[in-house]
């Protein structure tokens, strides 16, 4: 997940990279991909069109530099020279996540920062240049769970006053409801199901998508013993398996006739107009299986 998101931004060391296909980001008029444009062009992307809050706020600030400098800094590429600006800026855009007394804070350093008030000042870092798209890797991790909810409130609240869009990244399903409009589930590099927030809870159509929905702790559920868990380990990314990548694990391989399974990756196909779904199974024998399986 945390590669594709830095894929978007174009943040990968080319030389040690295979980059292919394409990544298409709107810029006005303009259509740019960023695979195939300049580093000079998606230089100007970042921060302006597209930016990023990047996972642990503990570490992502540096710690020798004061706030100010370091908020100050992208604004600085898309306006130079602009030094007032670009300060009067970063108090107004720490007055907006929520950070008391920006006008002295501002010049303080991480270290006199709670985890979650990092947080907020990665926010307003990737805010300065006011993104189209802003990109959130992660961004409750290692906060506590007082913290994590005023974080998601701020980040849709911000959605809402800033008209942008959020490509939120995280593992933990309950963020996922909370927040989500589309999900998209990845596993082992790949999207195996792309839908509606309904779609994925309610209509899930891939084995993955399914395990991790049946692995959530229900309260009140009465079953005893242990937690439900998918089978096997998620394989290695530099030994994929042939074919499905999930195919070691999945319960249904055996439906699906001829070995397809562990011979070929399945293509992401629409099963409707906005719900896509990677694999073999065929939509009758989907059919039979899968309302047994849906979620309550």
């Amino acid at each position: 997940k945390t590669v594709t998101s830095l894929s978007i931004m174009d943040l990968h060391n080319r030389k040690n990279a295979d980059v292919s296909g394409s990544i298409k980001i709107r810029d006005g008029a303009n259509t740019v991909d960023v695979v195939s444009a300049s580093p000079e062009q998606t230089r100007d992307l970042r921060g302006r069109v597209v930016s990023m809050i990047f996972q642990d706020p503990m570490s992502s600030l540096h710690p020798y530099y004061k706030i100010s400098n370091q908020l100050c800094e992208s604004y600085l590429v898309h306006h130079p020279r602009q030094k007032k600006a670009a300060l009067d800026k970063a108090i107004s855009m720490l007055e907006l996540v929520g950070i008391p007394n920006p006008e002295k804070r501002v010049f303080d350093y991480p270290h006199q920062f709670s985890g979650g008030m990092r947080q907020r000042v990665m926010i307003a870092m990737a805010l300065m240049n006011d993104p189209k798209i802003l990109i959130a890797d992660e961004p409750t991790t290692a906060l506590d769970v007082t913290v994590q909810a005023q974080i998601l409130a701020l980040l849709g609240d911000l959605q809402k006053k800033l008209n942008m869009g959020i490509v939120l990244i995280t593992h933990d399903l309950g963020v996922v409801a909370q927040v989500s409009d589309r999900v998209n589930v990845m596993y082992a590099g790949k999207i195996v199901e792309s839908g509606s927030v309904d779609d994925i809870f309610y209509r899930p159509l891939a084995p993955y998508t399914l395990g991790l929905l049946n692995s959530i702790p229900r309260a009140g559920d009465k079953k005893t013993g242990r937690l439900s868990a998918i089978a096997g380990q998620p394989p290695s990314m530099i030994n994929l398996p042939t074919g499905c990548s999930f195919a070691p694990r999945c319960e249904f391989k055996d439906k699906v006739a001829g070995g397809l399974c562990a011979s070929a990756m399945p293509d992401l196909i629409g099963i409707s107009q906005d719900h896509r779904t990677r694999c073999h199974l065929d939509e009758k024998e989907r059919a039979k299986l899968f309302p047994t399986l849906a979620v309550k």
